[in-house]
């Protein structure tokens, strides 16, 4: 066990004004508190809460931080109260303490409705106190450093909740150190196999090779005299995570993977940074894209510095990081240099961010949405992000997302222009809405006096304000719709089992469903959020279909390796029965097509994406959405008839649009879950004979592959 005294000096080193009686009574008091707990490791559990404080203080961080580390398990785990830790150590001690065991208590990685929920709670204490979430990421570092010492069970779920959710959040706040040590951590079990194959090819690399990084850093260093720079060089090989992202990332393998050495030049000013960027690309090749300047547009966590890669000894590309030593504080400590101390005084690094400012940004956007899952993916879409800079046409900055679109562009401007958005140019070119934005590029938004925000907007967007705003607008302007068709898909569903869809079973099934009224009800099965089979049951339990020995979904099809998921491609919406083709992609797992789609033409260059594939046999759920082309005569009941005729050969329909209205008919495009393409050709039957129907036809469309590949 580490005795006060260590921790003690290392406090004093960079606080000499720390109060050293106050920290000594905590270390003595959470040890008094944790007498007779023992890790699973076997050592007395005290030792994990002063590795936890000696970490923070590893940090340079103010006292209350490195006491709150000391007792952030005695509220919990012991006989400690709060008022009792209030009373000896400070109201604001306390409030810490409680934080960080409010947070230890939410199960992050629990099921997505109970995870939004939870997330919303995490945001809310870091708005109250950024130390809470500081004390926490480093209690998980330490647990993760000693995880070994936990069942096996428990380690997986341990590092999959660090890989997903405090790796990126550490990396948000700007410690890009943490992020580092808790992703590979977490790498080594999750995929042990895989790090070790990392391990072995760097061994193999440096006897090969020999020692490269100390190579590149005498050639930096000595470029850096000639031209009179005064400068710190320091290289390291990137992680053994960060290397295996990469590697399927580019999917390629590690012989072909170049730049895996990293090297930062620390200078004395901002000035020296930019003849170090200089000096540097006169000596060696710049690789082009691979250029970002953080000092004059710095990341909202007050990170700041000059990434650009270069071609180096023997034609081996190295990333280079050029900062001044504050910067280089901030790179290091992120949001939490502003509690950081140095030589006694708190806080003086003018590049350290306002922590109430940053968690006020990040959390603004968040706390309007009502929908659970909405805001989980908009916490996930935000945590996990890097930005791009890009300008108006008055040359204003606008900070966006890696992967943002014109639409996002529109909406980080104002609401109102990305409701009017209907075009957009990018450095003075009209570009499609699809468009990723790049760094340095200037962005015009085209707008129209009418225009409405479009369900398509959906898949375009990457921010959670803008599909947040999206959402919200298409409830207002769908919803009249949404309860009419409803009313429709109620009324056929209820009759098909020989009920009838009155108002009074309305309200029952909203009641039971815990809805508020049965419009809300009529509209979220008008816009498919609910099926018809799941109201009828809400109402008539007893009349649920009973369940068969069916196909499931994820076991659809045949020819996929074990880490391999697919999805149905937009354009043909290929049908278990149909022969299939699988395209690989790149964090988007298997697109299925079927084998006469149009837009496999697009991949026939490519044929190392192919994947043989083939549905399995038996009987699938009726899960599959298809679309299909409907002309009917514009007559009383016709619609009504359609749809239940529809109902009556086991289809649901999950959506129905509008295409063309004329006086004698109307075009549809209606969009039905199948089970197979016997099912499809059955209900195509039924509707070509049905008398209102002028005119069906199956819908395809190339350009929605397009667009999702883009995606």
């Amino acid at each position: 066990m580490i005795p006060a005294d260590d921790l003690v000096d290392l406090i004093r080193a960079y606080n000499p004004r720390t109060n050293e009686a106050l920290i000594r009574a905590a270390y003595d008091y959470g040890r008094d508190m944790h007498e007779g707990q023992f890790r699973r490791s076997g050592e007395p559990y005290f030792t994990h809460p002063i590795e936890v404080a000696m970490i923070l203080a590893e940090q340079h961080l103010d006292d209350a931080t490195i006491i709150t580390a000391l007792l952030h398990d005695t509220i919990e785990d012991t006989q400690a109260s709060y008022d009792e830790v209030a009373g000896k150590f400070g109201n604001e001690v306390a409030v810490l303490v409680d934080g960080v065991t409010k947070l230890t208590n939410l199960q992050l990685s629990s099921t997505e409705t109970k995870q939004a929920e939870n997330f919303r709670k995490l945001f809310m204490a870091m708005s109250k106190d950024l130390r809470v979430i500081l004390v926490k990421l480093a209690d998980r570092l330490h647990n993760m450093r000693t995880i070994r010492a936990m069942k096996a069970e428990k380690q997986v779920q341990k590092a999959r909740e660090t890989m997903d959710i405090y790796a990126p959040l550490a990396g948000r706040m700007g410690m890009q150190w943490m992020r580092d040590e808790l992703e590979d951590l977490a790498f080594k079990v999750l995929n042990p196999e895989g790090r070790a194959s990392i391990m072995r090819r760097f061994i193999t690399l440096q006897k090969e090779t020999g020692d490269v990084i100390e190579r590149i850093t005498a050639d930096m260093k000595k470029e850096l005299y000639n031209n009179d720079i005064n400068a710190v060089v320091v290289g390291r090989a990137k992680k053994p995570y960060s290397i295996w992202r990469k590697m399927q990332m580019k999917e390629q393998g590690f012989s072909r993977l170049s730049d895996i050495y990293g090297f930062r030049v620390i200078t004395d000013n901002e000035n020296d940074c930019y003849r170090v960027l200089g000096a540097i690309h006169q000596r060696w090749r710049a690789v082009p894209g691979r250029f970002k300047d953080y000092i004059s547009q710095p990341k909202s966590n007050g990170y700041r510095s000059i990434h650009t890669t270069v071609s180096g000894r023997d034609g081996r590309r190295v990333e280079v990081q050029i900062r001044t030593h504050q910067m280089h504080d901030v790179a290091e400590s992120g949001v939490a240099a502003h509690w950081s101390y140095k030589d006694g005084v708190r806080g003086e690094n003018p590049f350290a961010v306002d922590p109430v400012k940053w968690i006020s940004g990040l959390t603004e956007q968040f706390d309007a949405e009502e929908d659970h899952e909405d805001f989980l993916e908009a916490v996930k879409l935000e945590m996990y992000s890097d930005q791009v800079f890009c300008f108006t046409p008055k040359g204003e900055v606008v900070k966006l997302p890696r992967g943002a679109t014109p639409i996002d562009f529109a909406y980080a401007i104002h609401t109102r222009i990305g409701h009017a958005c209907v075009g957009a140019k990018i450095d003075h070119q009209r570009v499609p809405l699809w468009t990723r934005i790049k760094n340095g590029q200037s962005v015009e938004i085209i707008t129209a006096e009418g225009q409405t925000p479009q369900a398509t907007w959906l898949d375009i967007a990457t921010t959670g304000k803008a599909r947040t705003a999206i959402r919200r607008a298409l409830r207002e302007m769908d919803r009249e719709r949404f309860v009419r068709l409803g009313a429709e898909l109620a009324r056929a569903a209820f009759e098909h089992v020989g009920k009838k869809s009155t108002d009074k079973v309305l309200e029952i099934a909203a009641k039971n469903l815990r809805f508020k009224e049965k419009d809300e009800v009529l509209a979220r099965l008008g816009s498919a959020e609910l099926t018809a089979a799941e109201v009828v049951q809400a109402v008539y339990p007893d009349l649920a279909p009973e369940q068969s020995d069916e196909v499931s979904g994820e076991r659809a099809v045949i020819g996929l390796s074990p880490d391999q998921s697919f999805h149905r491609a937009p354009c043909c919406q290929p049908l278990p029965g149909e022969r299939i083709v699988g395209i690989t992609f790149r964090g988007k797992g298997v697109v299925v097509h079927a084998i006469d789609c149009d837009s496999l033409g697009d991949y026939e260059d490519q044929p190392q994406r192919w994947l043989d594939l083939h549905w399995h046999a038996g009987q699938h759920k009726p899960i599959y959405t298809v679309q299909i082309w409907v002309t009917i005569g514009n007559d009383a009941g016709v619609l009504g008839r359609i749809c239940t005729l529809i109902g009556e050969h086991g289809a649901n329909i999950s959506d129905l649009e509008f295409v063309d209205r004329k006086p004698d008919f109307y075009r549809l495009l209606v969009s039905v879950d199948l089970s197979d393409a016997k099912h499809l050709h059955k209900l195509m039957m039924a509707l070509e004979a049905e008398s209102d129907v002028a005119e069906i036809e199956r819908y395809r469309n190339p350009e929605k592959a397009r667009a999702s590949s883009e995606g």
